[in-house]
């Protein structure tokens, strides 16, 4: 494995959470072997290789927009288990908008992303800077809708045909957490965060 990125690392109980910006991202994908990307991405196939190579060639930044990416280690085994990300990040307005997967069902329904997404919305508010932040959810992602809910995000709306999912339009919910809302929420949270 090339040598380390020296990136922020937040961590939780469970795991270690390492960011990438847009400069680290590139820096990888310029310099590493594929599999050595493959292996710190967690990514298993040629297919999940490709499309992450295309985030890079069609343009990962631009003057507007940037994103950090956390990806999650798993503390016993060392495994990358998933990412969760501020993409559409607007350095301007201070918002960006936050995302999450786990890559395993195996993983899920185990507390790692309530674990993961806390340590990433502090670390937003108080280090990035960030007033707003926003979830976009499909209406029917269980799951997700009771994660955000669970932070205090509000609900604002619905976003009509939205996100394009097996090559139909769909809605979006769109929830929001703001600056004002965090600082009354953050003790119940019982967050550990780390900087390594």
């Amino acid at each position: 494995m090339p040598a380390s990125l020296s990136p922020t690392i937040l961590e939780t109980e469970r795991l270690y959470l390492h960011a990438l910006g847009p400069e680290q991202y590139q820096l990888i994908f310029d310099t590493w072997k594929d599999e050595d990307i493959m292996q710190y991405f967690g990514l298993k196939t040629q297919d999940d290789l490709a499309a992450e190579r295309a985030k890079v060639s069609e343009g990962i930044k631009t003057y507007f927009v940037s994103f950090k990416l956390f990806r999650l280690v798993s503390k016993q085994t060392g495994a990358v288990i998933g990412r969760c990300d501020y993409h559409t990040w607007i350095r301007k307005h201070r918002r960006a908008e936050v995302g999450y997967y786990l890559f395993q069902d195996s993983d899920k329904g185990k507390g790692y992303m309530k674990e993961a997404l806390g340590a990433v919305l502090a670390h937003g508010f108080e280090h990035m800077g960030l007033h707003r932040i926003e979830a976009l959810i499909a209406s029917y992602n269980e799951p997700s809708l009771r994660l955000v809910k669970h932070f205090g995000f509000t609900e604002e709306g619905i976003l009509r045909a939205h996100y394009v999912v097996n090559g139909i339009n769909e809605d979006s919910v769109m929830f929001s957490l703001i600056r004002a809302d965090y600082e009354k929420l953050k003790d119940t949270w019982r967050l550990k965060t780390v900087k390594a």
